[in-house]
């Protein structure tokens, strides 16, 4: 057994560059010397927000989804931009997706969904004390957002009716959050 589970890089290939993520393949050196080819997605990271209009009561977006071709439910998310802080960007996710601002944001998980071939750190937060405003979302982004009663975003989740990663995580971050203060 290797003492260090490290592996070098020999040798990087960028394959594609792309407008959010970039794609690579390495060559690189195992801990026991031989070599390997790793190929993987370059992505700057993001944040997502699980929005509480009241406490038994979360906002909730619906999308079509391209790659899985079928429209979800999903918190409300956002990439990243280069240098964008968390915070920001969450603010900014929050506004142009649901139209709301929140007085209160707190951390709840940061964390790698596919950390075997991405790099991507996608870091959530809840969201409280939510004041309406105008919705704004990208030229290209066709977004309903709708409030749910968490309890039933809950049994979405057992039901599979969601079966996005940053919404489980979210809403079952919160749901212990809450289940420690003696409230489901």
């Amino acid at each position: 057994m290797p003492k260090s589970f490290v592996e070098t890089v020999v040798r990087r290939r960028p394959v594609h560059k792309g407008r959010a993520i970039n794609f690579f393949v390495d060559e690189v050196r195992l801990p026991d010397g031989k070599r390997a080819v790793r190929e993987y997605v370059d992505h700057p990271g993001a944040v997502a927000v699980v929005p509480f209009l009241d406490p038994k009561t979360v906002i909730l977006v619906r999308q079509f989804r391209y790659p899985v071709g079928e429209t979800t439910w999903e918190v409300p998310a956002g990439k990243l931009d280069k240098g964008e802080e968390p915070r920001a960007c969450l603010v900014r996710e929050l506004r142009e997706e649901t139209g709301y601002r929140a007085r209160r944001l707190r951390r709840l998980v940061s964390f790698w969904p596919a950390p075997a071939f991405s790099n991507e750190r996608l870091h959530v937060y809840r969201a409280d004390g939510l004041t309406a405003g105008p919705v704004s979302p990208d030229e290209d982004e066709f977004i309903e957002a709708k409030p749910v009663p968490f309890a039933a975003a809950l049994a979405w989740i057992r039901s599979g009716k969601i079966r996005d990663a940053k919404t489980t995580i979210g809403l079952l971050a919160c749901a212990l959050e809450n289940r420690g203060r003696g409230r489901l």
